[in-house]
């Protein structure tokens, strides 16, 4: 979590539903019995206080400057929290998802385990069922000519980036790639899923947020 954000500024520690963003999922994974511990990777010293200050199954890697700024790839990052840890199996997500609840977490993880022997990875995406257009114009996954119901067009899937799961090794034989060569799709609800990338996002949250909890 960094201190600075680029679309929605401040956006880690700007207040959501009386509390900082982060707070929300963080609440969320230290319900979940499959969770031993959340490790924090930041760059600030208040997100950092505020975290630990919360619950002492919080832990901060702090994020060295070279890994720092805003075009730096979240694989990079997640090379570097490995390293600080002797474990081998890792739940990732970010301080945007808010709106996960515990219970389709702690399916994410049941299913990432109970499926260990077939997949390399897990991570979470929305189902579509609509028309999609690249920017020229052109259809993606359907044809003009033939104006089918969006209900029997073929469903598509968006990576939500709400969490990934994969370990270590895993991690490392894919050249340091946290979705592998084998990922598990994990269908999260729509309302669950939304990821906050700009202010129309926040806000929406927000009102989806204190409706639901």
């Amino acid at each position: 979590m960094k201190g600075h954000s680029e679309r929605v500024p401040g956006k880690n520690l700007k207040a959501f539903a009386g509390k900082p963003l982060f707070m929300a999922i963080l609440d969320t994974m230290l319900q979940s019995p499959h969770i031993d511990e959340v490790v924090i990777n930041t760059d600030s010293e208040q997100i950092a206080e505020v975290a630990t200050s919360h619950s002492d199954r919080v832990r901060i890697v702090w994020r060295p400057q070279e890994i720092q700024g805003d075009m730096v790839s979240m694989n990079k990052i997640i090379e570097h929290d490995l390293s600080q840890s002797p474990n081998d199996h890792f739940l990732q997500t970010h301080s945007t998802n808010p709106l996960l609840t515990v219970d389709t977490l702690n399916r994410a993880i049941e299913a990432y385990f109970e499926h260990l022997g077939a997949y390399d990875s897990l991570f979470g995406v929305t189902r579509w069922q609509t028309r999609f257009y690249w920017a020229d114009g052109r259809p993606v996954n359907h044809n003009p000519e033939e104006l089918i119901r969006t209900q029997d067009l073929p469903i598509m899937y968006e990576e939500n980036s709400n969490f990934y799961l994969f370990s270590k090794t895993a991690f490392a034989e894919n050249g340091g790639k946290r979705i592998g060569k084998k990922p598990y799709l994990f269908e999260v609800d729509k309302l669950e899923a939304l990821d906050i990338d700009e202010p129309a996002d926040f806000e929406l949250a927000e009102i989806l947020y204190k409706k639901r909890f």
